[in-house]
């Protein structure tokens, strides 16, 4: 399951942005263990949106999913790796209160040791990348 640096919640307190790290499997191939979030705190969710939350049974702990679809309750959230899990087929609909911002930019850094030419040039054409609601995942995580 992804978790989030605890930074993200410091950062938190005086800007509606923060960035965080993905560590974990449960959203690849979205996003890979490393990878950088630029957060939206307090941003409206939509459906197929990337989204920071608090976990339900451990609130000290953040965690990274895609919210799939309004419930009676809050939020539906899964992983786009469904062999990884830690969503809510384990633990439910996820309260309103606990899902804290959507995370608007993946940002993958520079492999260590990668400086051939053309590791640079496909890094610069992948490093940074909005995260937008998918629709199609959505639909397909929905049937889970």
């Amino acid at each position: 399951m992804p978790e989030l640096s605890q930074e993200t919640e410091r950062g938190r307190a005086g800007a509606p942005f923060g960035v965080a790290e993905v560590t974990g499997p449960s959203m690849a191939p979205t996003l890979q263990h490393g990878d950088l979030l630029l957060v939206q705190y307090g941003a409206s969710v939509r459906a197929g949106d990337v989204v920071v939350l608090r976990h339900p049974f451990q609130q000290d702990l953040l965690v990274v999913k895609r919210a799939v679809e309004r419930r009676e309750g809050g939020w539906w959230v899964l992983g786009d790796n469904p062999y990884a899990g830690g969503d809510s087929t384990d633990y439910g609909v996820v309260p309103d209160e606990l899902v804290l911002g959507r995370a608007r930019l993946r940002y993958r850094p520079l492999p260590a040791g990668q400086r051939s030419p053309l590791t640079l040039v496909r890094w610069a054409l992948s490093a940074a990348r909005p995260l937008l609601a998918d629709r199609s995942a959505s639909r397909r995580l929905r049937a889970r």
